[in-house]
């Protein structure tokens, strides 16, 4: 008679693996909550994000390069993103006077008036979303993430 074979275990992931499963299972559950707050307003988080990134470089603007280095998740069609952004008439675009080949980013009227309907409703949601840790935790939270993607950030790839 023949032994029924034992089921194979899976081995037990590392520290390691289990912190960048829980990383990603928290970015996606609070991303779920902005994606729903800015739906209504035909946002996706990309396009948040760079009209935030766009607002904080003021009149001044950026390339296109620089908008994409400093995206929380690169995009690689950074370009449509910004022609579509543009046709909806929340950033406008200009070529360089210096250097015609760089083209400047800056934030429309428009941009700034959607972001200031978002502020408060974001703010709220970030709050709801971790009002259970104390700010010592947060503070520490913060702290930590800066220093695990602290060697994985480095100076964004050229065009």
């Amino acid at each position: 008679m023949q032994r029924a074979a034992k089921p194979k275990r899976e081995p037990q992931a590392s520290l390691e693996a289990r912190v960048f499963v829980s990383l990603l299972r928290t970015a996606d559950a609070l991303a779920r909550g902005a994606e729903a707050l800015l739906k209504p307003y035909n946002l996706s988080g990309t396009q948040y994000n760079i009209l935030r990134i766009l607002r904080g470089a003021g009149e001044k603007g950026l390339a296109c390069r620089e908008v994409g280095c400093r995206l929380i998740s690169r995009d690689p069609d950074i370009t449509r993103l910004l022609d579509r952004m543009e046709s909806r008439g929340w950033i406008a675009r200009a070529r360089e006077a210096k250097d015609r080949r760089v083209v400047v980013t800056r934030i429309a009227p428009e941009g700034l008036r959607l972001l200031g309907d978002l502020d408060k409703p974001m703010h709220e949601l970030h709050r709801r979303q971790l009002r259970h840790l104390p700010a010592t935790q947060l503070r520490q939270l913060s702290h930590l993430l800066d220093r695990a993607r602290g060697l994985l950030d480095g100076p964004c790839p050229a065009d």
